[in-house]
């Protein structure tokens, strides 16, 4: 088993990074947005260099995400993974946080040195307004490399996180090549969204506010050949 995250997403990508890796719609908005894993990786080494060289942090660090299931989540958490940050979830200080917009007044049970605000536009467009004492993610993150070095090293939180991640990888019977498609709204965690597809080499259908009607056509539209719904 793989103990590192970030070599097991370049694992996942390795094949074919140009492919679609991960498809993300949301059916409140009719928003439909497709990343192979080379563009994923782009964002994610761009947020892995946010961390390290504007923010100054690494290896011990912690990192909070006050996210839903998205793309750009994903880009978040990998990103901090990758820099070796420990993403918790219980409120209390941290040294980096990164907020939805509509997320940002619970932020105040974080304290914070760094705050990164994110619109979760579909075309990740910059906020029209960025709320106060945050900084604009996408407006950051653009000007950071699109290449990063994930430290080698192995921390307890990749151990256990993986582990979690193959257990259910697992209990779900995904492979490589299988494609998952994922109600985020009833499977918010990045175990089920993220870790456990990447751990199996499974390509990601993420589906917000899910129209029960269009499961089928999806299915099949996508070549979906597993479920979490």
């Amino acid at each position: 088993m793989a103990d590192n995250i970030a070599r097991v997403f370049a694992d996942a990508i390795a094949t074919d990074p140009t492919r679609p890796l991960l498809t993300w719609y949301d059916d409140a908005t009719g928003e439909r947005t497709e990343l192979s894993g080379a563009t994923l990786a782009n964002w994610v080494a761009k947020t892995a260099n946010l961390l390290v060289d504007e923010a100054a942090l690494g290896p011990g660090d912690t990192a909070a995400a006050l996210l839903p299931p998205h793309w750009q989540t994903a880009a978040v958490l990998l990103g901090c993974w990758s820099a070796k940050l420990t993403v918790v979830d219980a409120p209390g200080p941290v040294d980096v946080l990164f907020a939805a917009a509509d997320r940002t007044d619970a932020a105040a049970a974080w304290s914070a040195g760094e705050r990164y605000a994110l619109a979760l536009d579909p075309f990740a467009l910059p906020m029209r307004q960025v709320p106060p004492g945050f900084a604009d993610y996408v407006v950051e993150v653009r000007g950071h490399g699109d290449h990063f070095t994930p430290y080698p090293e192995a921390g307890e939180a990749d151990v256990e996180l993986l582990a979690r991640a193959e257990a259910r990888a697992a209990e779900l019977c995904l492979t490589p090549g299988d494609r998952l498609l994922v109600d985020t709204g009833r499977h918010p965690d990045p175990i089920d969204w993220l870790l456990a597809p990447l751990a199996a080499r499974t390509t990601l259908i993420l589906c917000a506010n899910l129209d029960q009607s269009r499961l089928d056509s999806r299915t099949a539209t996508e070549k979906a050949t597993r479920a979490l719904t």
